[in-house]
């Protein structure tokens, strides 16, 4: 990337203009994820002057891409070659772009058995709080020098800084995949989740609701075809498969519309990380359970330290997705946590211009 491409100047400039003013820039792309996290905060700083896939090398399997990069855009790009990002970036809207989804660092229903976005973040240009245009690893997976910071990025809520370009690992489209479904309760669906998972079967995604056990298998042909021998089931029509997954990748399916409505009316939404063979969690409300047990969807007007409390006893910890967010979107950190995100901001965002209080107040 150049220093003086005139779009990338144009971000340098705000960014020491606003480090001499003491003033707050908010990072934003598509703004899809504005709900995400605490609330935004300080002068937009868009993105989308910066787009464009830089690189992309099939036979590599690595694509570079900009910040404001759309990523339908890259994601047509590679279904061209056959290619895909496997961890199933969610799309909450149209315009979602590449520096968001890496930012944000959320993944999709297949993220328990690919791995998650920092998984796949091979290098990032990075713009640090005092205009400095800082670069980390590279274009292949055995480049780690001292500490991971491209990785580090994933997940960081543009806390540390503008995520200028980023290069991802992609993988080829998997040559076959089914649809299974399941009538069972939670308690069964969790043990048979669990099982499976210690076997060598091509299971890619999987989500339990109300009853329902829908797993999804991903690979060979003729492995593919065993696991639908092993396991039975109900072979569902990739007619009406593919828009399930897609409504669960992207929050549009029936649940999540549900939950959308009761958090209007004053509910919660919450994204329970645990242990995938944790009991079901006594909590009330509705819940769909994901990754083989170890995300657990929950929407309930229970208090927060309840729910909070019930994941803290499983080994785990609950996100505050959406909804009054007065408790915390995250969950508060342990005393040596708490002080190396203070030291990670302070090293790459000393003066604080970046998205203030986006994930955690003071930082």
């Amino acid at each position: 990337m150049s220093i003086n491409d005139p779009a990338l100047q144009l971000l340098v400039d705000r960014v020491k203009s606003a480090q001499a003013a003491g003033a707050q820039l908010c990072i934003q792309g598509g703004g899809t994820k504005a709900f995400y996290g605490e609330a935004p905060a300080g002068e937009l700083l868009d993105t989308r002057v910066l787009e464009g896939i830089s690189s992309y090398e099939p036979t590599e399997l690595v694509v570079t891409a900009r910040c404001g990069t759309d990523l339908a855009e890259l994601e047509a790009t590679l279904a061209e070659q056959g290619q895909c990002l496997p961890f199933e970036p969610p799309h909450f809207g149209p315009g979602v772009t590449v520096g968001g989804m890496v930012a944000a660092g959320l993944s999709g229903p297949s993220r328990a058995a690919v791995g998650a976005v920092r998984d796949y973040v091979l290098g990032a240009t990075l713009l640090n709080g005092r205009g400095e245009v800082l670069s980390f690893g590279g274009q292949v997976m055995k480049n780690v020098a001292g500490y991971d910071v491209s990785r580090l990025l994933a997940g960081s809520m543009g806390t540390l800084g503008v995520i200028l370009e980023v290069s991802l690992k992609v993988l080829p489209v998997a040559p076959a995949t089914a649809t299974l479904r399941f009538s069972m309760d939670e308690s069964e669906a969790i043990r048979r989740l669990n099982e499976w998972g210690g076997q060598p079967l091509p299971v890619n995604a999987s989500a339990w609701w109300d009853g329902t056990l829908v797993l999804r298998l991903r690979g060979a042909l003729a492995a593919v075809n065993a696991a639908i021998t092993k396991l039975g089931g109900e072979l569902i029509d990739p007619a009406h498969a593919t828009p399930f997954w897609s409504g669960l990748r992207h929050h549009h399916d029936e649940f999540f519309t549900k939950a959308a409505a009761a958090v209007e009316g004053g509910a919660r939404l919450w994204r329970v990380s645990v242990p995938p063979t944790t009991p079901p969690l006594a909590l009330p409300g509705e819940q769909l359970i994901e990754w083989g047990g170890a995300q657990r969807w929950i929407c309930s007007a229970a208090p927060a330290s309840l729910v909070r409390d019930a994941a803290a006893k499983a080994g785990g910890h609950a996100t505050l997705f959406r909804g009054d967010k007065g408790a915390g979107a995250f969950a508060p950190l342990k005393a040596p946590l708490d002080r190396i995100h203070r030291e990670l901001k302070k090293a790459f965002d000393p003066s604080g211009v970046f998205n203030p209080g986006r994930m955690y107040p003071g930082l």
